[in-house]
């Protein structure tokens, strides 16, 4: 099944009441901030998850937080990238959710890649989209 980033977000605010999510979204100048401090530059569709379901509770697992403290804390963006780097993860792939040592990366190329503690596996998904309602969402 091939799925939209729009059709993602509204199924996500059908399962989860945006009004009842405790964690700020992000917004355009703290998007900025975090990709001057990672050396990425997000992707469109990545920055509209961001500042729309980034706070989302489905699933089991939480995509990765960007907050105001910009580091710190379990599931933040910064301290995960830096833990995924140590290790081993390529540096030009770009963490947006860990598991328990495990992570779902975006590559250069759009891509969703799984990175396990033990390497670099050959789960893929061609967009966020696809890794959001496959993965997150619907916990496959």
């Amino acid at each position: 099944m091939s799925v939209t980033l729009a059709f993602v977000i509204a199924e996500i605010g059908q399962l989860d009441d945006p009004t009842r999510r405790k964690l700020s979204l992000p917004d355009a100048a703290l998007i900025r901030r975090y990709e001057a401090a990672t050396g990425f530059t997000f992707s469109a569709d990545y920055r509209l998850f961001l500042m729309t379901v980034s706070n989302a509770f489905v699933g089991t697992l939480d995509p990765l937080i960007l907050s105001d403290a910009m580091g710190g804390t379990h599931g933040e963006m910064l301290t995960t990238l830096q833990e995924a780097r140590a290790a081993g993860i390529p540096p030009d792939w770009l963490p947006i959710c860990a598991d328990n040592g495990d992570y779902y990366c975006l590559t250069p190329a759009g891509t969703v890649r799984f990175w396990s503690h033990n390497g670099s596996t050959s789960e893929a998904w061609p967009d966020l989209a696809t890794w959001a309602w496959e993965v997150w969402v619907s916990g496959n």
